[in-house]
């Protein structure tokens, strides 16, 4: 479960594609470490109950969110309002955005309007459907075989 390459740093397609183990236990001291104020969002597929993504809003991207009935997060690593599939096209309809009992994360209900949700892509091309496309086996990852809808 060492996250760390030779220079401190994981390439993104070791990170992404491998069967390694690489749990990133800084992502959230580096998010709060970031001076913005974000909320975790849990997205999920209305339809599937799939968990698509984890990720963080501010202020604006919940507003945002509300208002365009797009999901609308806050990029903790470019820090900036990240509209989700401004460029890809995978656009993440809402449904209905849902409060935890202590106000202090949200659950996005969403209808995927493309080909996946997630940033990367399977051997053939194809974005992921979500971003949890392995399970841990043993002392590394599997990945898990695509579901149809």
């Amino acid at each position: 479960m060492n996250r760390k390459g030779a220079a401190g740093v994981i390439d993104a397609r070791r990170l992404e594609e491998s069967t390694e183990l690489l749990l990133d236990f800084e992502k959230l001291k580096n998010v709060a470490d970031a001076g913005e104020p974000v909320l975790p969002v849990a997205v999920q597929d209305a339809d599937t109950q799939a968990v698509l993504i984890i990720a963080y809003a501010n202020e604006q991207a919940v507003r945002c969110t509300l208002r365009e009935r797009i999901a609308v997060f806050w990029s903790t690593s470019r820090n900036e309002l990240w509209v989700k599939g401004k460029t890809s096209g995978d656009v993440l309809r809402i449904v209905e955005v849902r409060v935890n009992c202590e106000q202090n994360s949200l659950l996005y209900l969403v209808r995927p309007a493309g080909s996946g949700s997630c940033h990367t892509k399977d051997a053939a091309g194809k974005t992921r459907g979500g971003c949890y496309y392995r399970k841990i086996a043993g002392d590394g990852l599997e990945f898990i075989p695509p579901v149809s809808k």
